[in-house]
């Protein structure tokens, strides 16, 4: 066996360390890990060892079919649980008395009497015991056995004064199904209320007053993680649990499906405000600010958080650096439907989270939503044009808008809002300055798919916003941009304008964070569109910040690897451009470099040339004749008259042979596609189109002879009588070697052949973007067996055009280089070249890599004329010039930016370990355990960002500078942390 050179990863952490699997409230250690540096094979078994034999395949290497010869030993023990086992005895383990009784989740399945069974589950009320019946077991409830637990007191002490709930119908809900309990509260003179003694034990009611269902808190903790990642709904979790109490469906359990969804909701809110430390302010919930309770993205510059001292003084080369990248897009997918209403089902949270508030909001959009929306005039985006035409019949919300972070994937604080119709510029616009109130970074880069039309007129669209939501923006930098991947929908001005590619200071950004997010959240539609305002809100408030912390908690991981591949191509894009800029003539780079530095400096400037604008005039066949024919006309006005027939010129001459070739081909194409089993009409046509060529190529010919007299005697010598038209032999200039031709005749032809090449070379570019753009909406909308056949039809017409388009262009190749030694013609290719297979590529591939990687095949350097003595026939070479350095420059500012991220997110730690020491040292508690239990969540929140900071700086260390601060970790028991590295991190912020 031959050993391949492969890389292997190293998985070990850089430092040895434990961790320990905790939700982040109860002191969770968030876990990813990094890559370390691959190491070649090579160098570890050396240059002359290999591998002479592969391992021997063993039974473990596919357990499946192990395991399949085991199936009637798993199966046999399966079964034999359904009995007594190995207690097969009468008589109680602990008591001696008749054992009757087993427990489905204790780890012991002995068999126990009544008495003990209950006294074993004192502390376990909602497990499932069986009885056995003689024959076999059955289900039956603590409860009819006679445990009755007491709250209010220790286990196995009962109350003198016990308050048994009404009726005795108590419904507990925990991970192993819905229990009937019997349960008792204190009735003490000291005792607290019902609703604060089912807290205390970790159960959590239904209602403020007289309770009589809980859900364990494990069993809502259980939930809230599952659905963040499974995105199970609430019915579906519910009905699961039912169904473990009892499949057969003969003795369904009380309904409590209400009291656990309103149970659910109101965890979800109290988590919330306990993460975000309302617990611990003396003005407590009430005094909850907007966009408080939100998962700040920690390496976007945070003014008084996250940034150094004198950010705002920096100067104009580093200013860049504290932007805030801003992305804007709207998600059709989270409709609402028009069912309840705010005022039945209020939001538990008023603007305190990700959704705006819901009552400015809304008395807004009343006031403005009956306007028109100005048409765009770009390209026909469906966003813009059809506002007002959006379905919304039976809709509540047609979808939600949100504005998030571009570079990190983080929604923003107020900035999610619902759509009544559309995307209209009036929903977008409150959501976008609601995002940025309070804000006081210098610069921000808003990305938005419809930019080029949604930032028309926006400063004049704020005017009518409440002032709240103004942005002093004279005061600041404000750029737009199109989403990288929308941007190709765009119109050609558009594709410079508003390009992240071609704009300095901007990085490596794309701007298609929100596009990412939505595959998260989307399978969460199906739950919510059925939901209330109010809790269709708090859910997906929920679900954002969710998906924020695992973003926040990933940072380590994805910020190193976007740094180590920066690195790599900034250094691979500097090399190519050096190499590219190296063969540029000094007047040239000067001219070229002084455009481009006027043109960043003032992109919006309409009065500056675009230098990744085309300048020059295309070439095209047409025009190779006109202005033949215009040199004609010109030399018979002086009284120069050398054509030989009174109405064919010699320009017209080979111009007609040029186009008698082109129809030799396509009938060539047809005859390949005819295939074996032609059909008489087929074969009929095709002997019509080959007698009707023959004839033009006759005519041709009797006049080809008069201006090449050396044709006649090739014509004779050969059989051209016996070819069929499509093979017969034209003799064109460029194909009579040694045979007497006019020199004339020669540069016609070279004149056509040359506007030839760049016509084949055109058609095949649109071709390529043809091709493309069928390929992805085939590949986005097409669905089922008939409309791919259609689809796959058409793709096979537009390959079968780019064939021929490469055919003509490498027949006007090799005609162009035996005439340029027939004329002595040096230095004539210019931007012209042999054209291979492997140069037939789109420019932009939408299946291949991006602007700032991509490797341009030279067919896409044609724009204008080449070095043949036209003017602007550098005009090719410069704009791929431009773009060169325009790479090279997004990976050397990508490389910057992340150092600076990299140095924010650990700062931002640091403030957020002052925020929560600073809370312990104020908190104010109703007795000694409150005091205890506020100190020690916040001390356990500090030692969090702490170590998560501590973690960080050590996977960032080779690109961090060494000033940089780092908050002192605690030394704890459960040793250092590791973080696990993941794309979407599986940790959630949870208790």
């Amino acid at each position: 066996m031959r050993l391949e050179r492969r890389n292997i990863t190293s998985n070990l952490p850089s430092t040895p360390s434990t961790h320990q699997s905790a939700p982040p409230d109860e002191g969770d250690l968030f876990c990813f890990t990094a890559d370390d540096d691959s190491m070649p094979m090579d160098d570890i078994l050396g240059d002359n060892e290999t591998l002479h034999q592969r391992r021997k395949q063993m039974a473990a290497d596919n357990p499946i079919l192990v395991w399949k010869e085991e199936r009637d030993t798993y199966l046999a023990e399966l079964i034999r649980l359904d009995g007594r086992g190995d207690s097969s005895s009468d008589v109680c383990g602990e008591c001696c008395a008749p054992a009757q009784f087993r427990c489905l989740d204790c780890d012991d399945l002995q068999l126990y009497c009544r008495g003990c069974t209950v006294a074993n589950h004192l502390r376990s009320p909602t497990h499932r015991i069986q009885e056995w019946t003689g024959v076999f077991f059955q289900a039956v409830s603590l409860k009819d056995l006679g445990l009755r637990v007491q709250l209010g007191h220790p286990v196995g002490q009962r109350c003198i004064l016990p308050q048994q709930v009404s009726k005795d119908e108590f419904v507990l809900i925990d991970t192993n199904g819905i229990h009937e309990l019997g349960l008792d509260f204190c009735g003490c003179e000291t005792s607290n209320s019902h609703v604060r003694q089912l807290l205390r034990h970790g159960w959590f009611p239904s209602t403020a007053t007289d309770p009589r269902t809980a859900a364990t808190f494990r069993l809502l903790r259980h939930f809230q993680i599952l659905s963040f990642e499974s995105k199970a709904s609430a019915y579906e979790f519910y009905h699961s649990l039912v169904r473990l109490t009892d499949n057969s469906g003969l003795t369904k359990p009380k309904d409590r499906y209400n009291a656990f969804l309103r149970m659910v909701r109101e965890w979800r809110h109290l988590k919330m405000l306990k993460r975000f430390g309302r617990g611990h302010e003396p003005s407590g919930v009430k005094g909850t600010s907007q966009g408080e309770c939100v998962v700040v993205c920690p390496a976007c510059p945070q003014p008084g958080k996250n940034l150094v001292d004198g950010w705002a003084l920096a100067t104009k080369a580093n200013r860049w650096l504290y932007a805030t990248f801003l992305a804007i897009d709207a998600n059709f997918r989270l409709k609402r439907r028009n069912v309840s209403s705010d005022e039945a089902d209020p939001s538990l949270s008023t603007g305190w989270s990700y959704f705006v508030e819901e009552t400015d909001y809304k008395s807004y959009l009343a006031q403005h939503l009956g306007g028109a929306q100005e048409k765009s005039t770009c390209s026909s985006h469906n966003a813009v044009n059809m506002a007002d035409t959006k379905l919304s019949q039976g809709l509540a919300a047609t979808g939600v808008g949100t504005v998030d972070c571009a570079r990190h994937n983080m929604k923003r604080a107020n900035g999610v809002g619902d759509l009544q119709k559309g995307e209209k510029y009036i929903n977008m616009d409150y959501l976008f300055f609601s995002s940025l109130r309070d804000n006081s970074v210098k610069m921000l880069n808003v990305s938005y798919d419809i930019a080029c039309q949604w930032h028309k007129h926006l400063w004049s669209r704020m005017e009518s916003l409440p002032h709240s939501h103004h942005l002093d923006y004279l005061s600041k930098v404000v750029r737009f941009f199109v989403l990288k991947f929308h941007l190709p929908a765009h119109v050609a001005k558009c594709q410079t304008i508003f390009s992240f590619n071609f704009t300095r200071f901007v990085g490596r950004t794309d701007g298609e964070a929100p596009e990412r997010g939505w595959s998260n959240i989307n399978p969460v539609a199906t739950s919510t569109k059925n939901m209330g305002p109010g809790c269709r809100r708090d859910t997906l408030d929920d679900h954002f910040g969710d998906w924020n912390w695992k973003k926040v908690v990933g940072l380590g991981a994805s910020l190193l690897h976007k740094m180590k591949d920066a690195r790599v191509e900034k250094a691979e894009h500097q090399a190519a451009f050096e190499e590219f800029d190296a063969v540029i003539t000094p007047e040239h780079r000067a001219a070229w470099l002084s455009e481009m530095e006027g043109w960043e400096e003032n992109p919006n400037d309409t009065t500056i040339l675009n230098p990744f604008e085309t300048k020059a005039i295309a070439i095209t066949q047409a025009g190779a004749r006109l202005k033949l024919a215009e040199l004609e006309a010109e030399e018979l006005a002086h009284g120069v008259d050398v054509s030989l027939h009174p109405e064919i010129l010699p320009s017209v001459l080979i111009a007609a042979g040029l186009d008698i070739e082109d129809e030799q081909r396509r009938l060539t194409s047809l005859i390949k596609s005819m295939g074996l089993h032609s059909t008489d009409t087929q074969r009929g046509n095709l002997v019509r189109q080959r007698n009707s060529l023959r004839r033009k190529i006759e005519m041709w010919k009797g006049v080809q002879v008069l201006y090449m007299p050396a044709v006649r005697s090739l014509v004779q010598g050969g059989r051209e009588d016996q070819k069929n038209a499509e093979d017969i032999t034209l003799w064109l200039p460029s194909q009579l070697w040694n045979k007497p031709c006019d020199q004339r005749l020669q540069n016609d032809e070279w004149e056509l052949r040359y506007a030839q090449a760049h016509d084949a070379l055109e058609e095949l570019r649109q071709c390529l973007r043809i091709h493309c753009s069928l390929l992805t909406f085939k590949r986005e909308w097409m669905r089922g067996q008939g409309a791919n056949t259609r689809g796959q039809n058409a793709l096979a017409r537009v390959h079968a055009r780019r064939t021929m388009c490469v055919i003509r262009y490498r027949s006007a190749w090799t005609a162009l280089k035996s005439l340029a030694m027939l004329l002595g013609k040096k230095d004539w290719h210019g931007k012209l070249q042999e054209l291979a297979d492997e140069h037939i590529k789109p420019l932009v591939d939408p299946f291949g890599i991006g602007e700032g990687r991509r490797q341009v095949s030279w067919i896409w350097m044609m724009e204008g004329l080449d070095c043949n003595g036209y003017e602007s026939a550098d005009d090719g070479v410069r704009i791929e010039w431009c773009k060169s350095r325009a790479r090279a420059l997004r990976w050397m500012e990508e490389v910057e930016l992340l150092t600076e991220e990299m140095g924010r997110v650990i700062r931002f730690f640091g403030w957020e370990v002052q925020r929560w020491e600073e809370r312990i040292s104020r908190c104010v508690g109703e007795s000694s355990a409150n005091m205890e239990g506020l100190r020690a969540y916040a001390a356990r929140q500090a030692d969090i960002r702490r170590r998560l900071a501590g973690h960080f700086r050590g996977l960032w260390a080779p690109y961090l500078p060494q000033t940089l601060e780092l908050p002192l970790p605690i030394i704890s028991p459960q040793g250092e942390l590791q973080l696990p590295d993941l794309t979407i991190p599986d940790i959630h912020l949870d208790e």
